[in-house]
């Protein structure tokens, strides 16, 4: 199937350049970006004469689908709370495709997110990066599994005091002992090459830490104060392991240092109140100062912290507090998908990529702004 979408106002996502150019879909990809397209007789065309055209929004970090719409226990479904160490959770199994946060999302233009297990596990299991449409969670994902969700400061405390966590120092230990465990493991398998006999007992916790000591994927790690990011730091760094640091709450101190560590920065959830300690050095400047020190910074919701469709508002205060408007637009698109490890699918307007986007009659960041169509892989969505 050709849709053309002609004449709107095109924003890459990876040029600052804004074209007046046709955008050619086939397929559910983007096939051609180039001002007056000719078009063969099958093609759907789509006037977007004075509009604006961006890629489709990315949330490099939600509970979306696992921490329902309507709060309560049964819509609560991304901690496991009866054992703080659980590397072999999967998000996918969790999903709900019908919770109404996702179509939320996507009718506001967020098309791509990822999502998976809470903070309250030191190891929380797989994040997954998926569209937001559909019924069925397998034909949704993107790429499965993109990191192992970790988290540091105060959420392990809290929620696990009953389980022998009341200090940093313990939960850090605690992460240390399960990639330990993790590499002896991998040692024996590779030790026993080919021979069934010498292969250690099946461990699902340390079959499921293989992928981030091969990196393969790596530590998602949350981190809202300053000394919890350099602890996620050195971990990684002990066990050579690749990672991005989630929330990033006090990055706006340790600029210069976190520009050196040259890791993927996601920032957020900004728009709520300091509802515990470690985040009250939050600050809406925090995005800017990342991006001028050269990091690479993903905005996020953290929905249902912030509701997604807010995502866009979010970038748009941070606009507001120093951030440049492209540095912004890249936050909430390409960014973020090179944060997931999908930036060969999604995140910007280019041949060969899905062919999601957004369509406005403005600029997303303003509240004035509204959604005159999304399309996911090709498909009319609103």
């Amino acid at each position: 199937m050709l849709i053309c979408i002609k004449n709107g106002l095109v924003h890459t996502g990876i040029t600052e350049e804004i074209q007046n150019a046709d955008i050619l879909i086939k397929d559910g990809k983007f096939l051609e970006i180039s001002p007056c397209l000719t078009l063969p007789a099958d093609c759907e065309a789509v006037d977007a004469s004075g509009l604006h055209v961006y890629p489709g929004l990315v949330d490099a970090h939600c509970h979306v689908g696992l921490d329902g719409y309507a709060i309560g226990y049964e819509g609560m479904d991304y901690n496991e709370l009866n054992d703080p160490v659980t590397p072999q959770l999967r998000a996918q199994d969790g999903i709900n495709p019908m919770d109404p946060s996702l179509k939320m999302a996507a009718l506001a233009g967020v098309t791509t997110i990822g999502t998976g297990p809470g903070s309250s596990n030191p190891i929380g299991g797989t994040f997954i990066a998926m569209k937001t449409v559909g019924r069925r969670v397998d034909t949704m994902i993107v790429k499965a599994p993109v990191a192992m969700k970790c988290a540091f400061g105060e959420n392990p405390k809290r929620c696990y005091q009953s389980k022998g966590i009341s200090s940093r120092m313990t939960n850090a230990s605690l992460i240390r002992e399960m990639f330990y465990k993790a590499a002896a493991y991998d040692a024996k398998k590779q030790a026993a090459g080919d021979d069934l006999s010498k292969l250690p007992v099946y461990d699902a916790k340390c079959e499921a830490l293989l992928p981030v000591l091969h990196r393969e994927i790596p530590l998602k790690a949350h981190a809202h104060q300053a000394n919890d990011l350099f602890t996620a730091l050195r971990i990684a760094k002990e066990f050579n392991l690749a990672i991005t640091l989630e929330h990033v709450t006090e990055g706006h101190l340790i600029d210069e240092e976190l520009a050196e560590e040259n890791v993927p920065l996601a920032v957020g959830p900004t728009l709520t109140n300091a509802s515990k300690f470690e985040l009250q050095n939050k600050s809406w400047t925090t995005p800017g100062v990342l991006a001028k020190a050269g990091c690479q910074v993903s905005i996020i919701t953290d929905a249902p912290v912030i509701p997604i469709q807010y995502l866009p508002l979010c970038a748009g205060l941070a606009c507001k507090a120093g951030l440049s408007e492209f540095d912004a637009l890249k936050a909430i698109t390409i960014n973020p998908a090179k944060h997931l490890g999908i930036a060969d699918r999604v995140g910007s307007i280019e041949p060969g990529k899905d062919a999601d986007l957004v369509i406005t009659d403005g600029n997303p960041f303003s509240v004035e702004t509204s959604v005159k169509a999304v399309y996911i892989n090709g498909t009319l969505v609103k």
